[in-house]
């Protein structure tokens, strides 16, 4: 019987769920109430590599580097390697598929001591919070749609989150900005930015494509303009409303100065829908991970250049001007990171995949972030989903999923708004079975959480 005396979270039992892989994957858990009652269990190597391959066959490829170096590939036609497969054959492609792939990753990844409790908390109407510690090898998994029972997943019975590497989070030098504290500042919004160098068409071009004043998010962007909360400031127009949101996207000035000047001035959160490139997890340079912002060839940083454009490396995140000028700056005092930061973008929390995750979800949480929603995966486009799915022009998923993302980040408990959303997700998917309400999109996103956060 799991008690519910003493217990942190805002009135909600919280379990620790850690990973470790040593050929075996080794797991043990801890409800932070109940600290008396912990538990283990082990999968073998072999069972862990059928589960596993399973869920890489149903993924879209990655982005590795390409012949330019830009890491990255366009993704409003032939899309990502795989793409079309996975939108049209793979087992996200279909509902029975899917739900067929959450039951071979829950019988492989949830333990039976800790299902018995969650099962025991489900039947009391009680929905706990699991933190998870994935290892390297398990950081793509989609926990939320992990199927106990054809009837129920894992974000039908628990709010989900991912642990904050220890090390970054209880760094002496680490700055915390709260939400508490903030909450109250404009949201810088870098959204889908011009790269230099690129056209839209091209594999660094246009994520969202042309963006329409009637569109819910650009509605939402020209009201956080309206409310006097949105960097940079939109210029007037003479039809009020959603008409200046356009004037949001596809800019050309967002750059790492526009960016570090904007933080120093004070920012909520920051919200980036854009590109993310990086290294294989084979290399080791999880530190190479790369956002592409506005940032011309000349500008300074430690990415090399690609073509006219410097993209902005987690490592310069981490070490601001170290080695590159005479009196160097920090990358926490250049650009002081906000409480709550979304990376709308493939793959943008593809450091946990290596075994010293210094990417960009870890780079923004050491400059300051309280919690990170990154993406486990390539995100399809609107323009994938219509193009390779045949999906109408008017259903623009990934549009959706960024209001999601936004309106969460707003809220008082982001983790529990994204589980929500979650939710509502898996509810279409249930019941209308079309690709455009598949997880493939929904699934890819993971909220990473440093809140209670104990060492160990």
């Amino acid at each position: 019987m799991v008690t519910m005396t003493g217990r942190p979270d805002r009135d909600r039992p919280t379990v620790l769920l850690r990973m470790a892989d040593a050929g075996d994957l080794y797991l043990s858990w801890r409800w932070t109430h109940d600290l008396d009652r912990p538990g283990a269990s082990r999968v073998p190597e072999e069972q862990l590599r059928v589960a596993l391959d399973a869920l890489t066959a149903a993924l879209p490829g990655g982005t590795s580097s390409t012949s330019d170096g830009s890491g990255a590939r366009a993704l409003g036609d032939a899309g990502p390697p795989g793409l079309a497969a996975a939108l049209t054959s793979g087992a996200f492609a279909a509902y029975e598929a899917e739900l067929a792939l959450a039951e071979l990753l829950s019988r492989t990844f949830l333990p039976y001591g800790l299902a018995v409790v969650l099962h025991e908390l489900m039947v009391r109407g009680i929905r706990p919070h699991v933190r998870i510690q994935p290892s390297p090898r398990l950081a793509q998994v989609p926990w939320e749609l992990l199927a106990p029972d054809r009837d129920i997943r894992f974000v039908d019975i628990a709010d989900v989150s991912v642990l904050a590497p220890a090390s970054i989070v209880h760094a002496p030098a680490r700055p915390v900005r709260t939400w508490a504290g903030s909450r109250d500042l404009p949201v810088a919004a870098i959204l889908d930015p011009r790269v230099p160098g690129f056209r839209a068409d091209s594999v660094l071009g246009s994520v969202l494509g042309r963006m329409s004043a009637d569109a819910p998010l650009t509605r939402r962007i020209a009201e956080h303009a309206r409310r006097g909360r949105l960097r940079p400031v939109l210029p007037d127009s003479p039809q009020p409303g959603s008409a200046r949101g356009v004037e949001a996207f596809r800019r050309t000035d967002l750059d790492r100065e526009w960016l570090g000047e904007t933080l120093r001035a004070g920012a909520s959160r920051l919200l980036y829908v854009g590109h993310v490139t990086a290294s294989v997890p084979e290399t080791g340079l999880s530190e190479d991970a790369r956002l592409h912002l506005a940032c011309t060839a000349d500008t300074l940083g430690f990415a090399p250049p690609i073509r006219g454009h410097r993209p902005l490396s987690a490592k310069d995140l981490l070490l601001g001007t170290h080695t590159l000028t005479e009196v160097p700056q920090s990358g926490a005092e250049r650009w002081p990171i906000p409480s709550r930061v979304a990376l709308i973008a493939c793959e943008s929390g593809g450091d946990l995949r290596f075994g010293e995750a210094l990417g960009l979800a870890t780079a923004m949480i050491h400059g300051g972030a309280e919690l990170v929603t990154a993406t486990r995966w390539t995100l399809p486009t609107d323009l994938a989903f219509q193009r390779l799915a045949g999906v109408d022009p008017a259903v623009r998923p990934l549009q959706d999923a960024i209001l999601a993302i936004d309106s969460a980040h707003e809220s008082d408990d982001p983790v529990r708004a994204v589980a929500r959303w979650q939710r509502e997700r898996l509810a279409a998917w249930r019941e209308l079975r079309g690709v455009e309400h598949s997880p493939l999109l929904w699934g890819a996103f993971t909220t990473i959480d440093t809140a209670g956060s104990v060492p160990g």
